[in-house]
């Protein structure tokens, strides 16, 4: 690593990630030195400053690429921006500092932000993190921007009233309930199933959306289809072929969690759209089994390999096999506004997981094989 800086790092692999998705990376590199502040001078050689929760060795900066029907990939940014020094009540000032910033620079809409901030601030936060930050990259277009709120930053116990109230006041109360509904094993709400994230478009056009995040701990694939039922027109059989591909199985899942995230719009008395985001290094040995689940995933859906692999090369020069945890996440995206599966990879910046023995291999490619789906 040298005298390589956190910054330096993940410049680095930005800048290769925009190569792949074909735009010019100066933008996201500023936005990228804008989320790790100070920080990013720290020398990589150092331990982290804070133990961020965006990924398995605390970077604080994920990276994803999206596959969308009819249109090129996209890249993502999911990022947590560190106070000087770290800390819970730090963190949560620089959030909104990196959020002005941005709403000064690109005339952010922040109506729906307004009503509900003042619900997820408070001066001792709980849990893993105040608030997190989602930039989506596309060509020749300006990013746009989502906040993650935490609806544990007060205790898990307040979590449903806070996300009750917040989703009140935007006046998407009946979806929640519809959500609810579907979503929670019955007693399980602060227990096994975990209200998660709850996220914000920062635009106003028809598309913006309130994303509303369950983690299903130790859940079957049942259960996620239990979950999913609350959106109309979802394929159940689409779905747990996904998951059984994805995580090799139908569960139950006893690593981390399965999350499913609900789209709530305005004028909807139910969510428009689900996604299923499965923790695919949490069921593989190493990442080359996760690549191989990957692929298949991606032909089964009609979506060209070659961006997923220039990613992964862009990302790391390890082999696949040595490690476990870049190839964190995928997830599959079905409703409007854009349907596809995204693919989630960790910078890997402080710490490579060692590889798990490998298993006998489930019979999990029967999806693959078929025709490729329509969403």
């Amino acid at each position: 690593m040298g005298g390589l800086s956190v910054f330096d790092h993940l410049q680095g692999q930005l800048t290769r990630l925009c190569e792949v998705a074909d735009m010019d990376p100066g933008a996201p590199v500023h936005l990228l030195r804008d989320l790790l502040g100070a920080n990013g001078a720290a020398a990589l050689s150092d331990p982290p400053v804070w133990r961020s929760d965006v990924s398995d060795d605390h970077t604080p900066i994920e990276f994803s690429i999206a596959y969308n029907e009819g249109e090129p990939p996209s890249l993502r940014i999911l990022g947590e921006a560190l106070g000087s020094p770290p800390g819970a009540q730090t963190n949560l000032s620089a959030a909104y500092r990196f959020l002005g910033t941005q709403i000064q620079r690109f005339g952010l809409s922040t109506s729906r932000l307004d009503r509900v901030k003042d619900l997820f601030a408070t001066e001792h936060p709980h849990g893993e993190f105040a608030v997190w930050h989602s930039l989506v990259l596309r060509g020749g277009r300006p990013p746009e921007f989502k906040a993650y709120f935490n609806p544990e930053v007060k205790g898990v116990a307040q979590a449903p009233d806070l996300v009750a109230e917040a989703l009140t006041r935007l006046g998407l109360s009946t979806s929640y309930r519809t959500m609810l509904d579907h979503g929670v094993r019955p007693g399980e709400l602060g227990r096994s199933d975990r209200l998660t994230f709850f996220a914000l478009d920062l635009h106003d056009d028809p598309q913006a959306r309130v994303k509303l995040y369950l983690s299903h701990h130790n859940a079957e694939v049942r259960d996620v289809l239990q979950a999913a039922d609350a959106v109309d027109g979802v394929d159940a059989r689409q779905l747990a072929e996904f998951c059984e591909v994805a995580a090799g199985g139908s569960g139950p899942f006893e690593g981390r969690p399965l999350v499913g995230s609900y789209t709530l719009t305005s004028g909807a008395d139910k969510p428009v759209g689900y996604s299923l985001y499965v923790p695919i290094r949490s069921y593989v040995s190493d990442d080359a089994e996760a690549h191989e689940r990957v692929t298949a995933l991606l032909a089964r859906y009609g979506f060209d390999r070659t961006t997923f692999d220039r990613a992964v090369s862009a990302v790391t020069g390890r082999p696949l096999r040595a490690g476990v945890g870049l190839i964190a996440h995928v997830s599959l995206r079905l409703g409007p506004p854009r349907p596809g599966v995204t693919v989630y990879l960790s910078s890997e910046a402080y710490r490579v997981g060692p590889p798990r023995p490998r298993q006998n291999p489930a019979p999990r490619h029967r999806a693959a094989r078929t025709t490729a789906g329509h969403f």
